[in-house]
């Protein structure tokens, strides 16, 4: 079998080469890290379980009418995904104050917002993702003001639902992480949800105990990280018949 080419390795996922025009292959890590990579870690069996979740999310999000670059899932660790131009913006919605929000207005994680908060960030880990403004993203060309009121409308519709499903597992959508790329059909170009949706970039809390479900657990050293993954990946009825750990042959690239 032959060597696929990497073309890009992030944080938690690296990227190749896909088989077939217009796709790539997103393998998952167990990789884990915080705080812009200065924390690092493993979360054994993360990248199986990440991969099944973000699959499951999107889907469910695609029969909303959200376009997703999700083709296919190959294997336990490998998704196949339509190539996209990554706009260099995280889209971060919040519902419930927690993390960075909590320290930078000095108020208590867990109170619940007004309305759900759309924040953007640059994607830039050597300036530790600074947050921008509407005017920074089109001012300097990253996006232009319609992108930008669809990326807004397609985030609120994602949160809406998504704050829905959780609810009926038992967990709180307390916030998210989004990204979004461009791609061309047909001479026309249509923006279209990436990444990945998963325990990685949601913060996700128990309902009645408020216990983190999340990655929170490794980046403030909680403890029962995998744990904490397996039981979200189980309320939601994906969890690997063999076991939360690598199944044989998981790592195997095909």
């Amino acid at each position: 079998m032959a060597k696929r080419r990497q073309l890009y390795e992030g944080k938690a996922k690296v990227i190749f080469e896909g088989p077939e025009p217009g796709t790539v292959v997103q393998y998952f890590k167990d990789d884990a890290t915080a705080f812009n990579n200065k924390k690092k870690g493993t979360i054994t069996g993360k990248g199986v379980l990440n991969n099944r979740i973000s699959e499951y999310l999107m889907l469910k999000l695609a029969d909303i009418g959200i376009p997703t670059h999700f083709v296919r899932r190959l294997n336990m660790r490998e998704q196949l995904v339509r190539e996209v131009e990554i706009i260099p913006i995280e889209v971060v919605v919040r519902n419930i104050i927690a993390g960075s929000l909590a320290k930078r207005f000095d108020m208590p994680e867990g109170t619940p917002l007004p309305r759900s908060i759309v924040e953007y960030y640059y994607k830039a880990d050597e300036l530790d993702d600074p947050m921008v403004s509407e005017e920074h993203i089109t001012a300097f060309g990253w996006a232009t003001p319609p992108d930008l009121d669809e990326i807004m409308s397609m985030s609120l519709r994602i949160n809406d639902f998504l704050t829905g499903l959780f609810l009926g597992i038992g967990i709180r959508l307390i916030d998210f992480k989004l990204e979004f790329g461009r791609v061309w059909e047909e001479e026309q170009m249509r923006i279209i949800l990436a990444d990945e949706i998963s325990p990685d970039n949601c913060r996700l809390w128990d309902m009645n105990t408020n216990e983190k479900m999340d990655k929170d657990r490794f980046r403030r050293d909680l403890g029962g990280v995998e744990e904490a993954y397996q039981e979200v990946a189980r309320r939601l009825g994906i969890l690997p018949e063999s076991g939360p750990g690598d199944m044989p042959g998981s790592d195997t690239m095909q």
